[in-house]
Formats: C-alpha cells, sequence, structure tokens
C-alpha cells in the first residue's frame, strides 16, 4: 500500500474527530494573548513529551541540542525514525492503529548515521552537544501503541552519543499507552481517551528531577501562577494548515511573573490530546480542552521551581487527523530538523519567551575582612534575586558548593602569597550572573615554597644516576640529595643551584642502590620539604683486561688477522698477534671489546 493511500485510509478511518472541529470551541481571539518574554535562561531549557510528543521532543532535542540540557520521552522512539514514511511510522515505529507488522526493527544504525549527515550538513545542531544532556525514558511494559522494542532502540540511539550515567530509562510498570501521573487518569492498564493514566507514578516530577538534578518538593497545594493562553499564529503562518493550533498554553509561576529568574520546559502532548478533540466518556461527549495542561503533573513541579512551562499545540486536518505532532512528514519533508515549520514555530516561542532574560548582576564591593597566614576573609554586597554566589580564586572555583550568604573564608592558602578572587551571584536555575572586580589579596608570614613533584629516574649508567621534577610554582631553584639508604641521611650532591628541572649525579660506584630527595629554593633562600624519595640502581662496572697481543688471542678477546691481533667485536687493530705488546681491553658485550683505558 502507497503511503498517500494508507494515509487516506488514516483520514477515512478518523473521519469523526475532523468533523467534530466544526462543533468544539476554543478560545476568542480576545481571550489569546501574544507569547510575553521572561527572565528564561535559554541554556536552561528541556522538553518532554508522549507518543507522537515524544517522537517530536526528540527530534527537537538533537536538532537543537545546543540550546537545550536534556529531554524526556515516554513511549516515542529514535530520531527520524519514519523517515518519511506514515507506512513504517504506523506499522514500525509504533502499532497504531492495526498493529505492527512483525517485529521490525527501528534500524538504530541506519538512524545514527542519517543523524550525523543532517549534523555534517548544518541541518541540525553538532552531536557533540547531546553529551552533556540529561535523558529519561518511559516505557510501559503494557504498551500495545508503542512497545518497548521501540523505546529500547532509543535508548540504544542515546547511548550512541551519551554516557550512560546520563541517561535513566524506567520501563518495569505495567502501563499501557498513556501519560503516567499520581493523580489524574484512567487505570494504568487502560488504553483509552484522554491517554493520561494514574500509576501511582509522577513521571512529570521523575523526568525534571533527573534533568534538573535537586529540585524544590512540587506544590500539592493550590498554584500560585497563571495559565497564559497565546497566539500560535505570530510563529507560524497559517497554523491550522500545517498541523498547529491557532493558539498554545504556557504557566507561569508567579516568581517568574515577577521577572526572577526562571527554567523553561516544553511539553509535547500526544495523538488525539488536542485542544478541540471530541471523545466519548461516562459524562458523554467531552471536549478534551486544556486535559493535558493542567493534569500531567508538571505546574505543580514548576511553581515550587521558578520554571515556566510552555504547552504548543497540534490540531487536526485532512492528513493528520488525530491532531499529532509531524513526525512522519505530514506537513513538511523538513519535519525533523532544525528548518522544519513546527520546529522552527517552537523554537521561536522559545526565543520569544528567553528574550527577557537579564543575567544577575555583579556583586559589588568585594572586600578582605580579614587575612592571616593561610586564610582569607572576603565580604561583598548582597545581589537581588540571588539564592548563592561562587568564588573563584586564581580563575578556578574555590566553593564547592554555591554559599548562601554574602562572605567566605578561604582556608589552606600558603603564607605569603598573593590571591585573585572574583564572586558570582547564582539564580534559582542555577545560572551564573555577572563576575564582581577582581580582588588580589596576599596572606601575611613567610612565603612558603612547595617541593617538586612527579620526581623520576630518567637514566642510569654505570657511574651516573640522571632525575627530572616538575617544578613548582615561585621556585628559583632545586637541592638534591643523595643516601646509600631509604630515608637517609641524605647528603646534597649538586655544587650549585640547580637552576633547570633535572640534574646528572655522577662519580657513582656501580652496582650500588642510591636513594634521592630534591628541595625546591625560594627567592629569599629558603628550602622547601623533600620530595618524595625515589632510588636507582648503578650498572655493573665495565670488565677490564691488560695482556699482552698474543695473550688476549689465545684468551680469545681478540683474533688473528693476516698476523694481526684484532679486538673482537670492534676491528680495533692491537698490533703484531705475536709480539708482547701490552694493552687494556674492556668488555663492551659477550664477545665484544674495545681498546681502553679502564678505571
Amino acid at each position: 500500500m502507497s503511503s498517500s493511500s494508507y494515509q487516506g485510509l488514516l483520514a477515512s478511518i478518523c473521519a469523526t474527530s475532523v468533523l467534530a472541529l466544526t462543533a468544539a470551541s476554543s478560545p476568542t481571539a480576545a481571550q489569546i494573548a501574544s507569547l510575553p518574554s521572561y527572565n528564561v535562561d535559554i541554556n536552561q531549557t528541556s522538553v518532554s513529551g508522549l507518543s507522537a510528543g515524544g517522537y517530536m521532543a526528540v527530534q527537537f532535542d538533537v536538532a537543537f541540542s545546543s540550546t537545550l540540557r536534556g529531554a524526556g520521552i515516554i513511549a516515542g522512539g529514535p530520531f527520524y525514525c519514519a523517515q518519511g514514511s506514515v507506512l513504517t511510522a504506523t506499522s514500525t515505529c509504533s502499532c497504531a492503529p492495526f498493529g505492527c507488522f512483525g517485529q521490525s526493527s527501528t534500524n538504530v544504525a541506519q538512524l545514527i548515521a542519517i543523524t550525523d549527515r543532517d549534523a555534517g550538513r548544518g541541518r541540525i545542531d553538532a552531536t557533540g552537544n547531546l553529551a552533556r544532556h540529561k535523558i529519561w525514558l518511559f516505557s510501559g511494559s503494557n504498551d500495545t501503541v508503542v512497545p518497548q522494542r521501540v523505546m529500547d532502540d532509543l535508548s540504544t540511539y542515546y547511548r550512541h552519543y551519551i554516557d550512560a550515567g546520563n541517561i535513566s530509562y524506567k520501563n518495569d510498570i505495567a502501563a499501557e499507552h498513556a501519560m503516567p501521573t499520581d493523580f489524574f487518569g484512567n487505570p494504568c492498564a487502560t488504553r483509552a481517551d484522554p491517554f493520561i493514566s494514574n500509576c501511582n507514578y509522577d513521571a512529570a516530577g521523575q523526568l525534571l528531577q533527573w534533568i534538573y538534578g535537586n529540585l524544590h518538593p512540587k506544590n500539592t497545594g493550590q498554584l500560585g501562577g497563571s495559565f497564559i493562553n497565546f497566539n500560535q499564529n505570530e510563529f507560524i503562518d497559517q497554523a491550522t494548515s500545517h498541523g498547529m493550533a491557532p493558539d498554545g498554553w504556557l504557566y507561569v509561576p508567579a516568581t517568574c511573573g515577577n521577572k526572577e529568574g526562571c527554567k523553561l520546559h516544553v511539553v509535547f502532548h500526544g495523538c488525539k490530546q488536542y485542544e478541540t478533540y471530541r471523545y466519548s466518556s461516562p459524562s458523554g461527549q467531552t471536549t478534551f480542552g486544556t486535559t493535558y495542561v493542567r493534569n500531567t503533573g508538571y505546574n505543580k513541579w514548576a511553581d515550587a521551581n521558578n520554571m515556566i512551562v510552555l504547552y504548543p499545540q497540534a490540531t487536526a486536518s485532512g492528513s493528520n487527523p488525530n491532531g499529532c505532532w509531524d513526525w512522519w512528514g505530514y506537513d513538511d519533508p523538513d519535519y525533523a530538523v532544525k528548518t522544519g515549520r513546527q520546529m522552527t514555530a517552537v523554537k521561536r516561542m522559545i526565543d520569544r519567551i528567553a528574550s527577557g532574560h537579564e543575567g544577575l548582576p555583579a556583586p559589588a564591593d568585594l572586600h578582605a575582612t580579614a587575612v592571616a597566614d593561610t586564610t582569607v576573609s572576603l565580604s561583598w554586597s548582597a545581589v537581588a534575586h540571588a539564592t548563592g554566589f561562587n568564588v573563584y580564586r586564581d580563575g578556578a572555583k574555590a566553593t564547592s558548593s554555591p554559599v548562601p550568604v554574602t562572605s567566605f573564608t578561604d582556608a589552606g592558602r600558603s603564607p605569603g602569597r598573593t590571591y585573585s578572587y572574583t564572586v558570582k551571584a547564582i539564580d534559582s536555575t542555577g545560572a551564573e550572573g555577572a563576575a564582581s572586580s577582581p580582588l588580589d589579596v596576599t596572606t601575611t608570614g613567610t612565603p612558603t615554597i612547595l617541593a617538586p613533584t612527579n620526581v623520576k629516574i630518567d637514566a642510569v649508567g654505570a657511574a651516573s644516576v640522571t632525575l627530572s621534577w616538575t617544578a613548582p610554582a615561585d621556585a628559583t631553584g632545586f637541592d638534591v640529595f643523595r643516601a646509600g639508604t631509604s630515608g637517609g641521611p641524605f647528603a646534597k650532591v649538586n655544587p650549585s643551584l640547580v637552576t633547570g628541572t633535572n640534574f646528572t649525579d655522577t662519580g657513582l660506584t656501580g652496582s650500588t642502590t642510591y636513594f634521592y630527595v630534591i628541595k625546591s629554593e625560594g627567592a629569599g633562600g629558603g628550602l622547601s620539604g623533600p620530595s618524595m624519595e625515589v632510588s636507582a640502581k648503578t650498572e655493573a662496572p665495565p670488565t677490564c683486561f691488560t695482556a699482552t697481543n698474543f695473550d688476549h688471542v689465545v684468551a680469545g678477546r681478540a683474533h688473528d688477522n693476516f698476523f694481526f691481533a684484532e679486538a673482537n667485536g670492534s676491528n680495533q687493530l692491537l698490533g703484531l698477534d705475536n709480539v708482547f705488546i701490552v694493552t687494556t681491553l674492556k668488555q663492551t658485550g659477550p664477545n665484544s671489546y674495545v681498546i681502553a683505558s679502564c678505571p
């Protein structure tokens, strides 16, 4: 069956849904606002989605990986799984509406190759960005629409780009195809409208905590923020012609409305979860409306954690009767890349929301309140909306975690050393503001010099040992100390200060073990403590033989070469082999000798 005929069949099956659009109501133009901007750090943006929304979240996460920090996927599959085919979408990547045809694979290797190709062409962001993402996956063990084999492939796909420690995969709950919650929906094993199920499991909370780390407990009472119904036509021409509703939704905590720094999470609903969708329920015909916006659990966490939740809305059309997001190409052949119409529209929404970002200002009046030999105490002015501060020393973070007050004591410093400090404020999202002006502080006391590190033996001879080391800061030279036993006593062997980082100790005895330590010397002449001890055994001294030429030949150290004596292994002539000329030979190998003077 061709893609077009299969698409037509889907449309005829769901014609009732399409016709219901005329009977359903949507917010009036007077109720719909222009999407506002907020103090959102765009780098604190993440996405999640269910089913078609899960596929949309994957392709958005991959395509805009340089912007996002992670994704949560419920019942989705790998990037570009459908490859532009509705038949593949409904028989390989999902099992709706007629069930999967066998157990065909999504071909992860091919999808990875397509991803890499698109990244190479600039159609999506560089895949290297994915390495820092946190990915949360959920697959119900009873899911008959997107079976676990598809989610397993998604896990395999992400693990090609992301370390396994950054991926969480929950697949042991007997859930059907739905958004799991701990407070709303059908029984967990039910596959039915509104495709939200009470599984006593807070999927929204779990994925948000995985992506963002430690969060404040969710608000279990009345929400303190606002729902904003905004105009999606600002972000895509003729939205309904391209599978998007004319309006979308935003949940904004009161703190975010007051311009405090906030995070942003984007939620993509599934098929049959668009606003004007009508379905039968125990109470009669029901319009879906904002069921997903209000009853999936995201807002409870957002309200307590300075997090705005964006709910863009898809809608039904002739080629998309169930109001799915475009993850197989029903509207746009470029549906999965950055230039895709729906992809571009949602990215524009994110950009609008984050356009009001105001990074925290630099802390003022950084000054030292106390200075000692090994400690520096600092203080600075408060910054509005800051939840803490990071202190930097010589460009490296000096605080293991943000300090909640406007003071800090830096301990463990060295006497007589100068340190440069800056301070940055942290907002509720964890984003740092501007750095303060630097402050240089010199500790009291006599400067101490550190001992050399990485001391090692580089070469050993019969009468020499060569050492090298790494110099600490502020050292002007080094002294090398030798001992005959481990632990000393050590005696200095360098006649003058060594200004480099290597030294050769000569005049040693062969076949003898020597022990060494090295000390740094400072500008004032003070020495550091000793370095780690290293040892080396010198090689055996050479064996020398002094004899007449005749005796060398008789002993096998030389041989007769046309009446001349020639040293074995060196071709050196000693003289006539039958005369009593005395020559000294040094053995250089098993049967090799050279004319030499020996010790």
